[in-house]
């Protein structure tokens, strides 16, 4: 068993991980946390920590500068506040509560599993996960998992859609089955990945067994004829009408980090006008509720002021930077300061920048339009790859503003 202080594959709230800037503890809540609560959740990282938050690509809080010392204390204070976590199998539900296009509750299926997967004491990979995914407006499609499920509108009622490794697009698709099935299907899946070796994943289920003999052993309990009606991307910033007519708000950290002293505040401000709640949600997104509308407005505002993305247009959500040097031991350049001097001169013919460290490409593993990676060299280029590709060039960090003009230029003119 490895130290709860080493770098691990995920690190948790008792479990962190060596980082740069000291030890980094990750939360996955289960659901909503009261205001309250999550004002002292920031207090504590404030006081054990470094001050410095985030909020991941699927919607975990991550707390740095931590030490061997102060983590413990950190642990036991978020202990002390009694927020629903999930703190072993990662099962990321929904994230809008009330969400009047919701087709199943998410959170009560995404608590049944995780209750079932405790009961059955299941020795899974560390990076094993389920999407449980409503139906809703704020869908989970981009998320991949080992185990999706996705409540779809049927001439019977709602049902489960089931799928394996992958995202919406790329899992492979097992079928359908009631909802009061779910949790029991899904956790039958997560005992067939266990099986096959403590390091399994889904896909290695797949290879191992293939998609037909695994649905043969649930055959009884699922209908094979899966179809995914396709919708439009999710887009959680911005105000989101829920059922009982109040809103919730949906706002951004910048580059997916904020100060401890900037959320709390902010939630003092969501309090101040009425709100209720915050919910980390995916996409680096916080969601505050429930709100009205005009209260929601002059929420946005007050968070705007303190450097909160609340407009889905902002140029620096077109970047994906990781913390780069110092915070990450690995990173070779301040991946977050050259995006925060990028993102004012972001051409709007880029889609998306990366911005890595290091080659290890954490933030965003997959290709992007640009991606820029620290090397031993300074700032490697690379386009329409990863960080893991060979850069074209490298330039001093204070090229790039200028670097970017001149690629614009370049791509623009060779679509003409």
């Amino acid at each position: 068993m490895t130290s709860p202080f080493a770098r691990g594959a995920c690190p948790r709230l008792f479990e962190p991980m060596q980082t740069g800037d000291g030890l980094l503890a990750r939360i996955a809540t289960a659901g909503p946390v009261a205001l309250d609560q999550f004002a002292l959740l920031c207090k504590a990282a404030r006081e054990h920590g470094n001050g410095v938050m985030e909020i991941s690509a699927r919607g975990s809080l991550q707390v740095r500068g931590l030490t061997p010392v102060s983590a413990p204390l950190f642990a036991s204070s978020v202990a002390a506040l009694d927020i629903a976590l999930c703190d072993a199998v990662p099962v990321i539900a929904s994230p809008l509560p009330g969400d009047p296009a919701a087709l199943i509750d998410a959170d009560a299926l995404a608590a049944r599993l995780r209750s079932a997967i405790v009961g059955r004491n299941l020795a899974l990979a560390p990076k094993v996960s389920v999407i449980v995914d409503g139906g809703g407006a704020l869908h989970l499609d981009s998320l991949a998992g080992d185990i999706r499920a996705r409540a779809v509108a049927t001439a019977a009622g709602p049902m489960l859609n089931i799928a394996l490794a992958g995202d919406a697009a790329s899992a492979t698709q097992f079928g359908l089955v009631a909802p009061g099935d779910g949790a029991d299907v899904a956790t039958e899946l997560l005992a067939m990945i266990a099986a096959v070796g403590p390091e399994a994943r889904a896909a290695d289920l797949l290879r191992a067994k293939g998609i037909g003999n695994i649905r043969a052993t649930l055959r009884a309990r699922v209908d094979p004829q899966a179809h995914l009606p396709d919708r439009k991307a999710a887009e959680p910033i911005g105000l989101h009408r829920l059922k009982d007519g109040t809103h919730a708000l949906g706002l951004a950290l910048a580059f997916g980090h904020a100060q401890a002293n900037a959320l709390i505040a902010l939630a003092e401000i969501a309090r101040a006008n009425g709100a209720q709640w915050a919910r980390p949600a995916p996409d680096r997104v916080l969601l505050l509720g429930a709100l009205s509308k005009p209260s929601a407005v002059a929420v946005r505002h007050e968070a705007e002021q303190l450097d909160f993305i609340v407009d889905a247009r902002d140029p620096r959500r077109r970047i994906v930077a990781c913390p780069g040097a110092p915070s990450c031991a690995s990173g070779l350049i301040a991946a977050r300061a050259v995006a925060a001097k990028l993102a004012g001169n972001l051409p709007a013919a880029l889609p998306l920048v990366h911005i890595s460290g290091c080659a290890k490409a954490c933030a965003h593993p997959g290709p992007a339009p640009l991606t820029i990676v620290g090397t031993t060299e300074g700032c490697g280029v690379v386009r329409n790859g990863t960080a893991r590709g060979v850069p074209e060039t490298h330039v001093a960090p204070h090229d790039l503003p200028a670097m970017l003009v001149r690629l614009t230029t370049t791509r623009e003119a060779a679509h003409a």
